[in-house]
């Protein structure tokens, strides 16, 4: 297998996949597939597009969905998850923090000064962006976006595909 990474998608999250992709020193070459784009956000050229992934696999055995919309992020996540030549990367910024009891699932993005707490279980595709907090015990669904700031209070339960807004706090409710 090679150390090739493919990122699905080519706008801002794409770029941030790159990023942390890069700062991980595991892959030898990243390459943007995308649908609409035949330009990535930083400048460079986009691959092929979605369908082209299966055919790529020979020399990007890696990829990540870096797509914004949680139902599609969703739907190619599944799709790829079909195919035995692929594997689904998650990505973590060595800059966050991630309890060695955390639980975190395929397809992840997590980026720089993220803390993935003790006991916590993340879905498959769920992004948690700089600066967000998911505290102890907590479980986040497939797709959940925590954006910068905000936080995942302890013993929540996240339903897939919520997206938390940024410094928003995601606590029982009061009364």
């Amino acid at each position: 297998m090679n150390k090739n990474l493919l990122i699905v998608g080519a706008g801002t999250y794409s770029l941030v996949a790159k990023e942390i992709a890069e700062s991980m020193c595991c892959f030898d070459k990243i390459q943007f597939v995308d649908d609409q784009a035949t330009v990535a956000s930083d400048g460079s050229a986009v691959f092929g597009k979605i369908d082209d992934i299966k055919r790529l696999s020979s020399d990007f055995s890696s990829v990540v969905v870096a797509i914004g919309n949680p139902d599609t992020r969703m739907r190619l996540l599944q799709k790829l998850e079909l195919e035995p030549t692929i594997q689904i990367v998650t990505l973590v910024s060595p800059y966050a923090y991630i309890s060695s009891s955390a639980k975190i699932g395929k397809g992840c993005i997590i980026e720089p000064k993220a803390v993935v707490h003790t006991g916590c279980v993340l879905g498959k595709g769920c992004f948690i962006s700089a600066g967000a907090v998911i505290n102890h015990i907590s479980t986040l669904g497939d797709g959940v976006h925590v954006d910068c700031n905000a936080t995942v209070a302890g013993y929540m339960n996240v339903l897939p595909g919520t997206k938390v807004e940024c410094g928003m706090v995601f606590q029982p409710p009061k009364g």
